[in-house]
């Protein structure tokens, strides 16, 4: 399993779908919930389990810290995406490759800063589980779309918790995402948003 097959089809298409024309949408209170929640969390930590369109599954944990920082590193230590304020980087450790990006050129840029601002950028889709709240941002064009599900919560930080997220491609393969053992404003250490190099294979 490579960097691409592992993580891009649930990370790269919504390194750009927010860059895509979205009318942002839903009732005040919804978008002022998910404003809330995202002003509200300074940091966090969870696990994870990634399912890819084959069914095939991945789990790790994750790491967030505000602002403009995330780690996501997978079970058995081959796999790592971090976001150290600037920069969204993909490290491959098996083949000794890795790719970065702008955090701010990336939906990860908007959802973790201080002060989002979801205008043009984030839609909440209408459903019938009053207990879930559905985000989606989408590029009909050429990137798919990204649906992100949060559970409402009178606990949790704005009243809504991240429950995970689902990558559509363009060719409508999907990746899901799910959090687990889910913890708000904890410590989180400034060294696990740095990473050693890859080597060369």
């Amino acid at each position: 399993m490579t960097a691409l097959t592992a993580i891009s089809r649930a990370f790269v298409p919504a390194a750009i779908l927010f860059a895509a024309p979205v009318l942002a949408q839903g009732t005040a209170a919804d978008m002022a919930k998910l404003r809330s929640h995202i002003t509200s969390v300074q940091s966090m930590t969870a696990n994870f389990t990634q399912t890819d369109p084959r069914g095939r599954s991945a789990t790790g944990s994750m790491q967030l810290k505000r602002p403009g920082k995330v780690r996501f590193a997978y079970s058995g230590g081959d796999l790592l995406l971090v976001a150290n304020g600037k920069t969204l980087t993909f490290i491959d450790y098996t083949v000794g490759q890795k790719s970065s990006w702008p955090l701010t050129r990336t939906p990860l840029g908007v959802l973790l800063s201080n002060s989002p601002d979801l205008k043009g950028r984030a839609k909440v889709i209408p459903g019938n589980d009053p207990k879930i709240m559905t985000v989606e941002a989408r590029d009909p064009t050429q990137y798919g779309s990204l649906r992100l599900v949060f559970l409402r919560s009178p606990s949790a930080p704005g009243g809504i918790q991240l429950y995970g997220w689902t990558a559509i491609d363009a060719q409508k393969k999907r990746t899901t995402v799910k959090l687990s053992n889910v913890r708000y404003n904890v410590a989180v250490s400034e060294s696990a948003f740095s990473y050693a190099e890859p080597k060369k294979k």
